[in-house]
């Protein structure tokens, strides 16, 4: 039986964030952007105008200001960053056979076989002129016969290009790149190799499996195969994750108001919680309503990707408020998140985020300790 050779795509929105903020202000456009670097938080992505002063994600806002005074500072707009992917995605889900989405802003798409039916590159380069046609947003890929390598072509491709590798021609076009190219070096590593006199991949493969792995251990015989294309890893099939929910049936129907939104915040911190000891956000809220003759109603709306209490409440309260006429006895009360995901925007990429997330963590290692019920907001009481 004859394997088909394999046939990836890697897709990555170009400095995402910034490409966003310039969508909605022009005015931005060629000007050293750079986007979630506030006074005590790091740098979330630049435009290439502030990489240029050395500015990269990661870095200091401290650090980023030193390089670059001149620099325009935006705190970021979470929200239009979830909608534009959102849009992509689903662009990608409705042409692509089998696509993995691996953050808010990459995607890998799996098209071995298809050559059969058509030409691959042309697939490819039409999917991405459709992206920056319904967006606006400059978008890079790379085609090759893996993951690893169609991500590699990708960085060399951008900004807003493409570039395919040519299956068997994997080794001359990592050769000269340096060693650092490889998805896995990092800064530790980076220098044991420049110990052995490792610049490029070229060297990392002349040095032989098993000096690398004398030196590294495991990680030297990966990045062997590693410096002559090999990688084995899939594309994993996305799919919306289930949602979550939490719902009370009363044993009385109620119309106290302020003793149903206690019970929408209680509800939503239990689910939220579970959400977080799962690793995952959503990006949409929804609330159930059932009365005394059984009629249910459900509503929803979407929000920026999430998990954290104080962003989602507000938002339960303000459906139960456009939904709910005083007055009226409620039965069944119920919260439900869906839209669930691991890969979305992380929720530390801005600066007041990670306080926030320590906050939510050292409030969930107490639940985790003493129940779930531990501790809870004043207004669930």
């Amino acid at each position: 039986m004859n394997i088909p050779q394999r046939i990836i795509a890697h897709f990555d929105l170009d400095s995402f964030f910034v490409s966003v903020e310039i969508l909605n202000d022009p005015s931005l456009k060629g000007l050293p952007v750079i986007v979630g670097g506030r006074e005590r938080g790091v740098v979330s992505t630049c435009s290439y105008e502030a990489r240029k002063f050395g500015v990269h994600s990661a870095m200091p806002s401290a650090k980023a200001r030193q390089l670059c005074p001149h620099g325009i500072f935006l705190k970021g707009n979470y929200a239009e960053y979830s909608k534009y992917s959102r849009i992509v995605t689903n662009i990608i889900a409705a042409k692509a056979p089998l696509f993995e989405k691996a953050s808010v802003d990459e995607f890998y798409i799996d098209l071995t076989g298809m050559d059969r039916f058509f030409n691959p590159l042309q697939w490819t380069i039409d999917l991405r002129q459709e992206i920056m046609d319904k967006t606006g947003l400059p978008i890079s890929f790379g085609l090759a016969a893996n993951k690893m390598m169609a991500k590699m072509a990708t960085n060399q491709a951008k900004p807003n290009g493409y570039l395919q590798i040519p299956f068997g021609k994997e080794k001359d076009f990592l050769a000269p790149l340096p060693a650092s190219e490889i998805p896995g070096v990092g800064a530790q590593s980076k220098l044991v190799l420049q110990s052995m006199n490792i610049h490029t991949i070229n060297d990392i493969f002349n040095a032989g499996e098993q000096i690398l792995e004398e030196r590294l251990g495991k990680m030297g015989t990966d990045l062997w195969q590693k410096s002559q294309g090999i990688h084995h890893r899939e594309v994993s099939p996305y799919h919306e994750a289930k949602s979550i929910s939490s719902e009370n049936t009363f044993n009385e129907n109620v119309t106290d108001t302020n003793f149903l939104q206690a019970e929408l915040v209680r509800l939503t911190e239990k689910i939220c919680f579970e959400l977080r000891q799962d690793k995952k956000v959503a990006g949409c809220v929804a609330i159930k309503m059932r009365f005394p003759d059984f009629e249910t109603i459900t509503r929803q709306t979407t929000v920026p990707y999430t998990c954290a209490d104080d962003e989602i409440i507000p938002v339960v309260k303000s459906i139960f408020k456009k939904c709910y006429k005083k007055g009226t006895p409620i039965r069944l009360l119920g919260v439900k998140l869906s839209e669930l995901t691991e890969d979305a925007v992380q929720t530390n990429i801005f600066a007041d985020a990670e306080k926030k997330n320590d906050l939510y963590k050292a409030i969930d290692d107490v639940k985790n300790r003493f129940g779930k019920t531990f501790v809870k907001r004043a207004s669930s009481n």
